[in-house]
């Protein structure tokens, strides 16, 4: 999946993705909405009170593997539906609300309190901090693989509003990204994604 989301963006760089025959282009997005929903619900902030740290770490990195693969699948997907002269047959609404959700959830669950403690949810239920002293305690060290998921993420919503250029979604799902499109702006620590929001935003509006 990973190779497909280099090679699908290479392919519509080049602008010859509506080439390919329609009937397995459409195949293919049915394929990888299977892909997308697999990741699409799975949280990474799972705290398994029973688990060592070595069972919990392996779960984490089984769940992210999951959460990746699906990233990987949002963009191929959003790579052909925004590729030149495609057919009308390749926005199918369901692969689109997929992803959607998909980038929504993930955003929402596993990037936001990664980059910005105010979005940390204490495990052990103990009282809320105020959001500036959660700020002072947060350290800036971030996994790889977080930061590979955060610059997917960010990629898809570049590309969703490149979509919303392309294609007339219904109101359901308009709303949907206009709220992903805004919620960037009251993050911290995300200057990349709320480069992309703005231009979400625009599109929407537009």
């Amino acid at each position: 999946l990973s190779e497909l989301g280099s090679e699908s963006a290479k392919i519509k760089a080049m602008g010859i993705m509506d080439k390919l025959s329609t009937e397995k282009t459409v195949k293919v997005l049915n394929i990888l909405e299977k892909n997308i929903q697999d990741g699409s619900k799975l949280s990474t902030l799972l705290n398994h009170n029973n688990d060592t740290e070595d069972e919990e770490r392996l779960w984490r990195d089984l769940i992210m593997e999951r959460i990746t693969k699906s990233a990987d699948a949002c963009l191929t997907a959003i790579n052909i539906m925004t590729s030149p002269n495609m057919p009308k047959a390749v926005y199918i609404e369901d692969v689109i609300e997929r992803v959607i959700q998909y980038t929504k959830f993930h955003l929402q669950n596993t990037l936001y309190p990664q980059y910005d403690p105010v979005y940390r949810v204490d495990p052990h239920g103990g009282g809320v901090l105020s959001s500036k002293a959660k700020r002072a305690k947060c350290s800036t060290h971030k996994q790889r693989v977080i930061v590979m998921l955060y610059n997917k993420v960010c990629d898809i919503v570049s590309s969703l509003s490149e979509l919303l250029e392309i294609q007339l979604l219904t109101d359901t799902t308009i709303l949907q990204v206009s709220s992903m499109g805004i919620t960037p702006f009251f993050v911290e620590n995300v200057s990349e994604l709320q480069l992309c929001a703005i231009k979400l935003v625009t599109a929407v509006s537009t």
